[in-house]
């Protein structure tokens, strides 16, 4: 029933990623053609952006099919990392294109172009509505998942530099000052670094098996501790195979007891892990002895 339901959200993630793309190349067509005609810098940069963000999608979509397929002799853990991989590839082909904006809009400031604000304005504008609406069909489902939160973060970074783009329309009609053009250009890249360096952070540390961000490992540790006939823990690692799945192994020193009763211990670290952390693949190895004295990878609870 659980793996029905999760199938069933997977199909309903990849049909919203789907009409999102398409969406976004239509974006793209619609502000290149209306970029070169009016000569709008920060059209043309908004669409590079949206183009970006348009293969950042295909990439999700890619992603979270390739997540539905069952693990292999070669692949034991399927592909649930796919998901953090094309969230790295999309921050980072986002922070490369910054450096093309900026440059261009700083050429822009020292010699500014003509720009035809009306066609301008009402590209924006329907490229903003479009953007926020599929940002936030993706808001549930990027809670939980990097990969998704990536193309969520791309959506809404579109809407907003679509509405810096609608205030640099209306400051040019006001003002006469075309440089207001390039100034939004520049505002578009420094967006694109905000709403790209947070998940390519995150997505680098998953991918180099770092503790998911969220879980702090010296509490795991505390609140296993806690846990009664526990007297210390060894080796104690967290990591996650996808953006959503965090994993634990560790080493319990639980003295010398029966093995059998070791069984219901099990149980019981499992669950504080899964219900306070998230965490439900665990491989735990019991040895019975205390922490040897003066081992660095060994936390002891023989003070209770």
């Amino acid at each position: 029933m659980e793996h029905h339901h999760h199938h069933h959200a997977s199909l309903a993630i990849s049909r919203k990623l789907t009409i999102a793309a398409i969406a976004n190349a239509v974006i793209v067509i619609a502000e290149l053609v209306v970029g070169f005609a009016s000569g709008s810098l920060s059209l043309i940069g908004d669409a590079l952006h949206n183009l970006t963000d348009a293969a950042a999608l295909v990439l999700t979509l890619i992603a979270v099919r390739l997540e539905r397929r069952p693990a292999t002799t070669a692949k034991t853990y399927g592909y649930q990392r796919a998901g953090v991989l094309a969230a790295f590839v999309n921050s980072a082909v986002l922070l490369a294109l910054t450096g093309m904006v900026a440059k261009e809009a700083i050429e822009r400031l020292r010699t500014p172009h003509a720009v035809e604000t009306s066609a301008m304005f009402i590209t924006a504008a329907i490229a903003m509505l479009i953007n926020a609406a599929t940002a936030m069909s993706l808001r549930r489902d990027g809670r939980s998942d990097v990969n998704i939160r990536s193309a969520m973060i791309h959506m809404i970074g579109d809407a907003v530099s679509s509405a810096g783009i609608i205030a640099g329309a209306i400051l040019i009609r006001i003002t006469g000052a075309t440089q207001w053009d390039a100034i939004v250009s520049l505002f578009i890249g420094v967006l694109i670094l905000w709403s790209s360096w947070g998940v390519l952070k995150e997505s680098v540390n998953l991918l180099l098996e770092g503790t998911p961000s969220g879980i702090d490992t010296e509490e795991v540790s505390r609140a296993i501790g806690a846990i009664d006939g526990i007297l210390g823990i060894h080796h104690l690692h967290i990591w996650a195979l996808g953006s959503s799945k965090a994993s634990l192994s560790c080493h319990l020193m639980v003295g010398d007891v029966p093995v059998r009763s070791t069984s219901k211990l099990l149980d019981e670290v499992n669950a504080m892990l899964s219900h306070e952390y998230g965490i439900a693949h665990t491989t735990i190895q019991f040895e019975f002895a205390n922490c040897a004295e003066n081992d660095p990878y060994c936390v002891p609870y023989t003070m209770r």
